[in-house]
C-alpha cells in the first residue's frame, strides 16, 4: 500500500549519517514524488544522500507560505494512484514547527497510511540536553516581533514556569536573536534559568543553561545562528 513517508532533514552541514537513519536513504532512493518546501534545497538534499538519485525523473509539490491551502489535496493524488509521496522539511522531523503538517492532516482525512521516519528535532534536542522540566514543557513557536508586546509575553512566560514549572520552548527569526536575548534579560526573573542551545549536531554547537542573572553580560554572539530558546527551573 502507498504511503507519505515523514523524511527527516539534517539540522547543520556534515555527513546524514551521523544524524539520520538508513531508513532515509531507502525512501529517497525510491520515491519519484516530494512535498517539500524549497525544491532547490530538496534536491541538493537527495544528491547528499544518493548521488545516483535522478532528480529529473521525480516530481516535487512546493508548500510554503506561497502554497494555496486548496492545492494541498492535490498533492497527495499519486498515493491514490499507487505511489509513495516523501515528505521533506528544510531542517529536522516534517510537521513538527513545519508546513508538512497541513498535508499530513490531509492524509490522514484521507485515510492514507503516514509513515514517520526517525530523525533530529531541535526541540527536543535541546530540551535533552538544558537540564530543564522534560516532563511539562510546551512549544511557543516564535514570540512577537512588536518590542512592548515580546517584553509582556516574555513576562508572561516567567510567570508560567513558575507557576507550573512548565519549561517554555521558543524560537525566533535568526537575525533577530540577540535582540531577544537582550530583552529575557530585561523581563524575566534573574533566577529563572535559560537555556540557550545554538547550531545544535554542527561543529559549532553551543548549548548552556545559566539564570537569566548569570547570562547578563556573557551572552554570544547570536546573530544569524539557529537557535532553540527554553526558560525554566
Amino acid at each position: 500500500m502507498a504511503a507519505l513517508f515523514l523524511v527527516p532533514n539534517v539540522l547543520a552541514e556534515g555527513k546524514w549519517q551521523h544524524v539520520l537513519p538508513a531508513q532515509v536513504f531507502s525512501v529517497l532512493s525510491s520515491t519519484k514524488y516530494y512535498i517539500v518546501e524549497n525544491i532547490r534545497t530538496a534536491r541538493r538534499f537527495m544528491k547528499q544522500v544518493n548521488r545516483e538519485i535522478d532528480i529529473d525523473s521525480c516530481t516535487f509539490f512546493e508548500i510554503n507560505k506561497r502554497t494555496n491551502v486548496r492545492d494541498l489535496p492535490t498533492f497527495l493524488k499519486p498515493i491514490e494512484e499507487g505511489h509513495d509521496i516523501a515528505v521533506i522539511s528544510e531542517a529536522g522531523c516534517p510537521g513538527v514547527a513545519d508546513p508538512g503538517a497541513e498535508v499530513v492532516r490531509i492524509a490522514h482525512q484521507k485515510g492514507m497510511t503516514v509513515v514517520p521516519i526517525v530523525g533530529p528535532s531541535s526541540i527536543l534536542l535541546a530540551l535533552m540536553a538544558s537540564g530543564l522540566n522534560g516532563q511539562n514543557f510546551a512549544f511557543r513557536g516564535y514570540l512577537p516581533v512588536k518590542p512592548h508586546e515580546r517584553s509582556r509575553e516574555l513576562g508572561r512566560l516567567d510567570k508560567k514556569v513558575k507557576a507550573a514549572r512548565q519549561t517554555q520552548i521558543f524560537i525566533e527569526t535568526p537575525y533577530r536573536n540577540n535582540q531577544l536575548v537582550a530583552d529575557m534579560l530585561k523581563s524575566c526573573s534573574p533566577a529563572t534559568l535559560l537555556c540557550i542551545a545554538a547550531n545544535i549536531t554542527g561543529e559549532k554547537e553551543f548549548i548552556q543553561t545559566k539564570t537569566i542573572q548569570q547570562w547578563k553580560g556573557k551572552v554570544p554572539d547570536l546573530h544569524k545562528q539557529p537557535v532553540i530558546f527554553l526558560l525554566g527551573l
